[in-house]
């Protein structure tokens, strides 16, 4: 096949789950199609993130995008006339470029492609075009339901911090459902995931779902000693759900464990952490907050525990069965784990309420036994089900269908 991609950025670096899954996908489907990737390019992108563009696809073409960095007044001006003027929500319209609209449709038009796969939601705000539909057939692949985060986060939140989320929860649900039916195919990354679409969306083009790959060979059961009564969290610390973990643990569950073992550490290890998840380090004994690492695997192997303690999310936490995969026992939320087939107290530790978050943890602290044998079911059910290989074979299965879908359309 001869396939579109469209995405909102380089891949590299890997440094979200998002970024890994596309990367290794794209790969597997370079060694047996052509593949043309069209993303959106900030100017300041090194030469060298471009070149590696190379490693998973054939052909890349970038559209330049002047984005404006967090917090910056020209981001503040742009969410506050989105707020004012807009149907659509931030989040998707800061991806609006008419230059990528107008290359997509030329691409449609003229290269001859058999199949345009959207990667996550946002690239399609530039899919709009009135009076104009793809003639190529299209999948959108949902990394996340996106609203549901949003609504997450709303429900979590407090004051005028709680309107303006519930507002951009609003507009996602209705552009979510909105973008999603002009596909011919839809394909989440959970069983969860698809059910909610086809049911709070009504939506009739829901293929199935892609389950999560790792690495097994990278992510190598771990030889390294563990630091007794040590805590890690991965994850990219510029996304609000991370953001929202850290400060519900640090604040509400690190108290009692502090309490109990005077010595514990908790590491928050992920990329361009705000000031707030900066500050914990400050504020908080026993804290350390890393920002970008260039291998995390020597943090998943010190610690005696992984921790996912989310409240809000969507999708699947590649970041678990990273973990898992490496031999370390997690303790996670429901959310946490959402869309994973985990079993608590057999391959996990599950909790969502303070005191049990506390009381799982302890549970490994104090029993080694157990967290090796919780870490080493954790590693069997990644090693057996979820290497790459498999879960591109499906993938692979869902983009022929796509075609076949969108062919009969015509």
């Amino acid at each position: 096949m001869k396939i579109l991609w469209l995405k909102t950025g380089p891949l590299h670096p890997l440094d979200t789950g998002g970024k890994i899954r596309t990367y290794n996908m794209l790969r597997a489907l370079k060694r047996q199609h052509q593949v043309t990737y069209l993303a959106l390019c900030p100017p300041h992108i090194p030469d060298d993130v471009r070149k590696s563009a190379a490693e998973y696809c054939h052909l890349a073409a970038w559209i330049p995008w002047p984005e404006a960095a967090k917090r910056s007044p020209r981001f503040l001006a742009e969410v506050a006339a989105n707020f004012i003027s807009s149907r659509l929500p931030f989040v998707m319209a800061k991806y609006r470029s008419a230059k990528m609209a107008a290359t997509i449709f030329e691409m449609d038009a003229t290269g001859g492609f058999d199949l345009i796969i959207c990667d996550f939601l946002t690239p399609s705000v530039n899919l709009i075009w009135p009076g104009r539909r793809l003639r190529t057939p299209t999948l959108l692949f949902q990394h996340n339901v996106e609203a549901l985060i949003w609504k997450r986060l709303y429900e979590n939140a407090t004051g005028l911090k709680r309107a303006y989320l519930r507002g951009q929860w609003q507009r996602l649900r209705r552009f979510e459902f909105e973008s999603s039916a002009r596909f011919d195919a839809v394909v989440a990354v959970s069983d969860e995931d698809a059910t909610l679409m086809r049911n709070d969306y009504a939506l009739k083009n829901i293929l199935g779902a892609v389950p999560t790959g790792v690495d097994c060979e990278f992510f190598g059961a771990s030889q390294w000693p563990r630091q007794e009564h040590s805590l890690v969290f991965l994850g990219s610390m510029d996304w609000m759900p991370n953001i929202d973990a850290v400060e519900f643990f640090t604040g509400e569950i690190w108290p009692t464990v502090k309490k109990k073992y005077p010595h514990a550490t908790f590491t928050i290890v992920g990329r361009n952490p705000p000031p707030k998840v900066k500050e914990l380090e400050e504020r908080i004994a026993g804290v350390r907050v890393t920002g970008t690492v260039d291998d995390v695997r020597p943090f998943l192997a010190a610690a005696t525990a992984m921790i996912v303690p989310l409240r809000v999310g969507g999708g699947t936490r590649i970041k678990i069965f990273e973990g898992m995969a490496t031999g370390i026992p997690v303790v996670s939320t429901r959310i946490g784990a959402e869309g994973l087939p985990v079993k608590h107290a057999e391959n996990i530790l599950l909790a969502d309420n303070p005191t049990d978050f506390s009381e799982q943890i302890a549970a490994l602290f104090d029993a080694p036994a157990t967290a090796a044998r919780i870490g080493a079911a954790g590693r069997e059910l990644v090693r057996t089900q979820f290497s790459w290989e498999s879960v591109n074979q499906i993938f692979q299965g869902y983009c022929q269908q796509a075609v076949a879908l969108g062919n009969k359309r015509k």
